[in-house]
């Protein structure tokens, strides 16, 4: 037999279950992990100005108002500003008003 002449080699089903075998079980392990421990939206460390604008409702305007009276907390990377999560929802629980 030549080299352009090599024989096909097809597995069993049994071979490919078994090499598919820990992968399962390792997807369902990764699966029950999940399911226990859902993402939490706030898992986030930072705010852009995009969610700040989809969580709140607020324009890009005001928000730089916000920056440039102290209002709102920030850290700067270049032209990229980052709002820390915890400090945002302290400002909402100290500017909550109860009834």
């Amino acid at each position: 037999m030549t080299n352009s002449e090599q024989e096909i080699i097809i597995p069993s089903v049994n071979a490919i279950k078994n090499l598919l075998e820990p992968i399962l079980i390792k997807l369902d392990y990764i699966d029950s992990v999940i399911t226990r421990n859902p993402l939490n939206p706030k898992s986030k460390k930072y705010y852009r100005n995009v969610d700040l604008k989809n969580l709140f409702g607020i324009s890009s305007n005001t928000i730089i108002k916000y920056r440039e009276t102290g209002v709102l907390p920030y850290t700067r990377l270049g032209d990229v500003y980052l709002y820390e999560v915890k400090a945002i929802d302290d400002i909402l629980n100290n500017n909550k008003i109860s009834l």
